[in-house]
C-alpha cells in the first residue's frame, strides 16, 4: 500500500474488500503506517468494522481516535465539517491519517445520493491538505452501482490482496451533478408558503404539526432549530421567502423548504466557517442536528429536506 504512505498533498484512496480477514489486514497495515509516520490517526466506520480494527490492532490501539460512524455520520452531510475536518484541524501540523467508512450495507436508498456527494466532496474538502482517507467497500454487500461510483469518486484504487491502482474513472464532480437529482414529490404534506412577515408564524407551525406527527423532547428542538435557520435562509438568500412542507414518512418527521434561490457552492453546509465569520453556519447546523439532509439546487431554486427520526 505504498501510496498511501506519500508525501503529497491530499490522498483519497478506495479500499474494496470481501472478506473480514481482508478488511482487517487492508485497515491495520494503513493504520500502522501511520503510526510509523508519526500522524495522527482516526477511524470512523460501523460499530462491527471497529471491533475487527481494534482486535488487529491490538496494543497499537492507542491513541488512536475510534469513531462509529453509524452514529457521528449517520447524515453524510455532516461527516465532512464535524468527523473528518473536526480531527484534521485539531491537528494542523503535519500529516493527519483517517479511515472513514461512509457507507455500509445498512443504507437506505434515500440516503444514498447523499453519501455518493459526500464521498465526491472529501475530494474539494481536503484538496491541498496533508491529509490520507482511506475509505473501505464492502463488495459482497453492496451495490455494483455504489462499487462503480467509488471508482469515479476516488483517485486511487486498492483490491483486498492489496494491489493498487490509479483510477480511470476519477471525475468526482460528475457524482455530485448526477446526484443532485430533483427529489420525490412530498406525500401528504402539510405546506406554508411564508415570507419575511410570517417567519414567526411558519415557525409556530412547524413545531405544532411535528407535535402532531409524534415528535417530542430534543428531537423537537432540533426540528425548530432547522425549520429556523431554513426559513430565514430563504428570506434572506432565496428570493425573500419560500415553502415550507412536513410530513412523516417511514417512522421519520420530514420538512423540506424550498425557495427560488441557488446554491453555487458544492461545499455550503460543510465548510466549517472561520472564527471571524458572520454567518455561514445555518445549513451545517441543519446537517448536525438531522439524520439526513437531501438536497437539489438549479436554474429554478434550491429545495433542502431534512429527516429527524421521531
Amino acid at each position: 500500500m505504498s501510496t498511501v504512505t506519500t508525501h503529497e498533498a491530499f490522498v483519497h484512496p478506495a479500499l474494496f474488500y470481501r472478506t473480514e480477514q481482508e478488511y482487517t489486514q487492508r485497515t491495520v497495515a494503513f493504520l500502522r503506517a501511520g503510526l510509523a509516520h508519526g500522524e495522527p490517526v482516526a477511524v470512523a466506520v460501523p460499530g462491527p468494522n471497529l471491533e475487527l480494527i481494534k482486535a488487529g490492532l491490538g496494543a497499537d490501539a492507542e491513541g488512536i481516535v475510534f469513531l462509529d460512524m453509524t452514529e457521528v455520520g449517520r447524515n453524510p452531510g455532516r461527516i465532512i465539517p464535524k468527523v473528518l475536518r473536526g480531527f484534521a484541524d485539531a491537528h494542523p501540523e503535519g500529516r493527519v491519517r483517517i479511515i472513514g467508512e461512509p457507507i455500509w450495507a445498512g443504507r437506505s436508498e434515500v440516503e444514498y445520493p447523499a453519501c455518493a456527494q459526500h464521498e465526491a466532496l472529501i475530494n474539494a474538502a481536503f484538496e491541498g491538505r496533508a491529509v490520507t482517507i482511506l475509505c473501505p467497500y464492502d463488495e459482497t454487500r453492496l451495490d455494483e452501482t455504489v462499487i462503480a461510483d467509488a471508482k469515479v469518486t476516488h483517485p486511487i484504487l486498492i483490491s483486498g490482496d492489496g494491489r493498487e491502482s490509479v483510477s480511470d474513472a476519477y471525475d468526482w464532480e460528475a457524482v455530485v451533478d448526477r446526484y443532485n437529482e430533483a427529489l420525490p414529490p412530498a406525500p401528504d404534506a402539510s405546506v406554508f408558503p411564508f415570507e419575511e412577515k410570517e417567519l414567526p408564524a411558519v415557525r409556530i407551525f412547524a413545531v405544532n404539526e411535528a407535535v402532531r406527527l409524534g415528535l417530542a423532547g430534543e428531537r423537537l428542538l432540533d426540528a425548530e432549530l432547522a425549520v429556523a435557520e431554513l426559513t430565514t435562509n430563504s428570506v434572506v438568500h432565496g428570493g425573500g421567502g419560500g415553502t415550507l412542507a412536513i410530513w412523516a414518512e417511514q417512522g421519520q418527521l420530514v420538512c423540506q423548504v424550498g425557495d427560488k434561490g441557488r446554491l453555487t457552492d458544492p461545499l455550503a453546509g460543510r465548510r466549517p466557517p472561520g472564527h471571524a465569520q458572520l454567518g455561514g453556519r445555518g445549513l451545517m447546523l441543519v446537517h448536525y442536528v438531522s439524520d439526513l439532509v437531501r438536497v437539489h439546487t438549479g436554474e429554478t431554486g434550491t429545495t433542502v429536506r431534512f429527516y429527524l427520526s421521531r
